[in-house]
């Protein structure tokens, strides 16, 4: 059974395998460009007060490199389970080869175990591997941006991708097996993981734990690292030191805690001043924001959980397979 399941998928998996070694191949000469360029610049930024700067314009320069690599990671579940995982099945009940199978000695539970386990198996190894070298290649950026927590990040870092893969594996079998097109399933695989993968960020990764309020002070290098400041107060992309994940953010408060946006000093720093001289300008108002955070000591807590979250769905789809295939296809 196992022979005849290689037989049958033998193409998919050595284009995969293939792909997989070309990227573990770049991801090695990658890791070692970055993790030479960390030493090189802490020596010769050593016996300086800040290196912060250097670190910054060296982590800038691998920026689009791994953010292409990161994104390139948090697809492959997804082509998994449409390409692997939505015609395990489908393709047999289209041909009808699966009659053949069922009419010998092996039983529709024990060619489905056997397609699922080596299959499954096979995904998760790829993605592990992928996830492994990118961790590693990636490790001194990420150490100097200190955002772990990053939605694409978090999603293509550590043990968390294995459990995506998984599921979208998973999952398009389950539909596979309800809806008997190959097609159709493997649109819906493509809908449905897609969408998970923006609820669980957005809606529910926040609430694995009880987010931290506190308030921050908005200094002027604080200022300039936002990627939004609003016309009336409101802020975006705040990087706090320690590298927690910012949930929540207030507009700009005063040290009254009121908020500031639709003050003249306000209006005259945002209008007035030029984008060096803004940061200043803001700052010298003694300005502060509340925010939600997840802590980053959090980190592994939340990558057990997620990782748990999508093993228990995973086992969920094996068991409506598993009934599924104990029905009337024929």
């Amino acid at each position: 059974m196992i022979w005849l399941t290689w037989r049958q998928f033998r193409v998919q998996a050595l284009v995969g395998l293939g792909a997989l070694l070309l990227f573990a191949i770049y991801l090695v000469h990658l890791g070692q460009q970055i993790h030479s360029g960390y030493d090189d610049n802490l020596a010769h930024c050593a016996g300086r007060d800040n290196c912060s700067g250097v670190l910054a314009a060296f982590a800038d320069q691998y920026g689009f490199e791994v953010d292409l690599f990161s994104y390139l990671l948090l697809a492959v579940p997804g082509v998994i389970g449409v390409f692997w995982g939505a015609p395990l099945v489908t393709r047999e009940l289209e041909d009808g080869t699966h009659r053949l199978v069922w009419n010998q000695s092996v039983t529709r539970s024990r060619w489905l175990a056997v397609k699922l386990g080596s299959i499954g198996l096979l995904s998760m190894a790829v993605t592990g591997v992928f996830s492994l070298l990118l961790t590693w290649a990636s490790g001194p950026v990420n150490d100097v941006l200190n955002n772990r927590f990053e939605p694409v990040l978090f999603s293509s870092r550590n043990i968390a991708p294995l459990a995506y893969t998984a599921f979208a594996f998973m999952l398009g079998t389950a539909l596979g097996l309800f809806i008997r097109h190959t097609v159709p399933a493997m649109g819906t695989t493509l809908v449905l993981f897609a969408v998970l993968q923006v609820v669980m960020p957005t809606l529910v990764r926040p609430h694995y734990e009880t987010p931290v309020r506190t308030s921050v002070p908005l200094t002027s290098q604080m200022i300039s690292g936002l990627t939004k400041i609003g016309t009336y107060g409101e802020i975006g992309g705040l990087r706090v030191p320690g590298g927690p994940w910012v949930v929540k953010t207030s507009a700009i408060l005063d040290s009254a805690g009121r908020e500031v946006g639709h003050s003249d000093w306000y209006q005259d720093c945002t209008n007035n001043k030029s984008i060096n001289e803004m940061p200043g300008c803001l700052a010298k108002g003694n300005i502060h924001v509340d925010i939600s955070e997840q802590p980053a000591d959090r980190y592994w807590t939340f990558q057990w959980v997620e990782t748990a979250i999508f093993a228990a769905l995973t086992a969920v789809l094996a068991v409506l397979c598993s009934w599924r295939i104990r029905g009337r296809l024929a």
